[in-house]
C-alpha cells in the first residue's frame, strides 16, 4: 500500500509542476488571440499527464531500455494528443471570430450572422446576437418614423397656428387703427377674435394631452360605465358642429354594453372621431354611430375583435374614402393625407387634397391604447369606418 501511495505522490508532484506552468502562460496571453489561450488550455493538461507518467517511470527504476520506450511512447502520445486538441479546438476559435464580426455589424445595413457555431453556449450567444440585431433595426426604424412624425407635427403646428394668429392680429390692428366704426362690425370682429383664440386654446390643449399620452403620464379614473351613455354625451357635444354643417348623426346603441374606462377620456376620443367624421362628410350628409359587443361589428364589416370580451364603437362617415396607402399611417402623429376622395363625389370626380389627421386621431389612438383597446379604420362604400374596441366590463 505504501508503494502505491509513493507512486501517487510522485505522479501528483510531477503533474502539478507541469500544470502550474499554465498559470503564468495564461496571464501572459491575456491580450493575445483566443487561439493562443486555447492552445495553452489544450497542451498544458497533456503535458501534465506526460510529466506524471515520465516521472513515475523514472522513479520505478526501470531498465534503461524500458524507460526509453516509455518516454518515447509518452512523448509521441503527448505530441499527437496536443496536435489533435489544437486541431479540434479550431472550430471554437473560428466561431468566436464569426461572433465578433456579427457583434461589429449589429444594427447595421449588412449584418453578418455567425455560422458554424460548434457548442450550445456559442449557439445561444449567436441567437442572442441575431435577436439583438432585429431589435436594433426595429428600434432604428421606430426612431426614424418618430422623427418623421415630429417633423410633420412641427410643420402642421407652424401652419395651423399661423392662421388664427394672423386672424387675431388683423382684426386687432383693424380695431386699433379705427378702421371699423360701426357697432355691428366691431362686435363681429370681437366674435372672430374669440373664435380664433378658442381655436388656439384647443390646439394647445391637444398638444398638452398628446404630451401626457406619450410620456405615459395620463392617469385614468377607471369605473364601470355604460358605453352608450358616453357616446350619447359625445354626440350631444358635437351636435352644434353637425348642425352648422347640416350633417345628421344617427346610429344605434346597445345599452347593455359596459366598459371599465375613464368616461372623460373615452368621451374625448369619441368626440375627436365624431368631429373628424363630421368635417369630412359633405353638407347634408350622415354620420352613423354604432355601439355593440364584438361580433356584431365584425358582421357589419368592421375590424373589431372576434369575441364578446370587447365592446365596439363604430363611426362611419361619407368622406368618399381614404387612399389605401394612407390607411396604415392615419393615426400617426402629425400625419396628414396628401389626397383623399372628395366627399360625396361618388367616385366620378378627380382626387383633391384634403386634410385628414394631424393630431386629433393620434390622441384617439393614445387614449384607446391606454385603456387596453385598439382603434382601426377601413374604407367602405361611400366613406370610411373607424372602429374602437375596448375591453368590456
Amino acid at each position: 500500500m505504501s508503494a502505491d501511495l509513493q507512486v501517487v505522490g510522485i505522479a501528483l508532484a510531477c503533474s502539478a509542476v507541469a500544470a502550474l506552468t499554465g498559470v503564468p502562460l495564461l496571464r501572459l496571453l491575456r491580450a493575445r488571440p483566443l487561439w493562443a489561450t486555447a492552445g495553452v488550455l489544450c497542451v498544458v493538461p497533456i503535458l501534465a499527464v506526460a510529466a506524471g507518467v515520465a516521472g513515475t517511470a523514472r522513479a520505478m527504476f526501470l531498465s534503461h531500455h524500458d524507460l526509453r520506450v516509455v518516454l518515447i511512447v509518452v512523448a509521441v502520445s503527448a505530441v499527437v494528443a496536443a496536435a489533435s486538441a489544437v486541431r479540434l479546438g479550431r472550430p471554437v476559435v473560428a466561431a468566436t471570430s464569426s461572433l465578433t464580426r456579427a457583434a461589429d455589424t449589429l444594427g447595421g445595413p449588412v449584418y453578418q450572422r455567425a455560422d458554424r457555431v460548434p457548442t450550445a453556449e456559442l449557439t445561444a450567444l449567436a441567437r442572442t446576437l441575431d435577436a439583438t440585431h432585429v431589435r436594433l433595426v426595429e428600434a432604428r426604424e421606430r426612431e426614424r418614423a418618430l422623427e418623421a412624425s415630429r417633423r410633420e407635427l412641427v410643420a402642421w403646428i407652424s401652419h395651423d397656428l399661423r392662421t388664427p394668429l394672423a386672424g387675431i392680429r388683423a382684426t386687432a390692428e383693424a380695431l386699433s387703427d379705427g378702421l371699423v366704426t360701426d357697432a355691428g362690425t366691431t362686435a363681429r370682429y370681437h366674435r372672430q377674435m374669440l373664435a380664433d383664440a378658442e381655436r388656439l386654446t384647443g390646439m394647445v390643449d391637444d398638444l398638452f394631452e398628446l404630451a401626457r399620452l406619450q410620456a405615459g403620464a395620463l392617469e385614468l379614473a377607471l369605473e364601470k360605465v355604460c358605453l352608450a351613455d358616453i357616446v350619447s354625451d359625445a354626440v350631444a357635444t358635437v351636435d352644434p358642429i353637425a348642425r352648422a354643417r347640416r350633417v345628421v348623426v344617427t346610429g344605434s346603441a346597445d345599452d347593455a354594453v359596459y366598459v371599465d374606462a375613464d368616461a372623460t377620456q373615452v368621451g374625448r376620443a369619441l368626440i375627436n372621431l365624431l368631429v373628424n367624421a363630421i368635417r369630412h362628410t359633405p353638407d347634408d350628409g350622415t354620420v352613423e354611430v354604432q355601439v355593440e359587443r364584438a361580433g356584431g361589428a365584425a358582421r357589419g364589416g368592421g375590424e373589431g375583435a372576434a369575441d364578446d370580451s370587447r365592446a365596439i364603437v363604430a363611426v362611419a362617415d361619407r368622406c368618399g374614402g381614404i387612399p389605401a396607402e394612407d390607411l396604415p399611417r392615419l393615426f400617426d402623429l402629425g400625419f396628414r393625407g396628401e389626397t383623399a376622395r372628395t366627399p360625396g363625389d361618388g367616385g366620378d370626380h378627380p382626387h383633391q387634397p384634403r386634410v385628414r389627421s394631424g393630431i386629433g386621431l393620434a390622441i384617439v389612438r393614445g387614449i384607446v391604447e391606454a385603456h387596453g383597446g385598439d382603434v382601426t379604420v377601413h374604407n367602405q362604400h361611400g366613406g370610411c369606418r373607424f372602429v374602437v374596441a375596448l375591453p368590456a366590463a
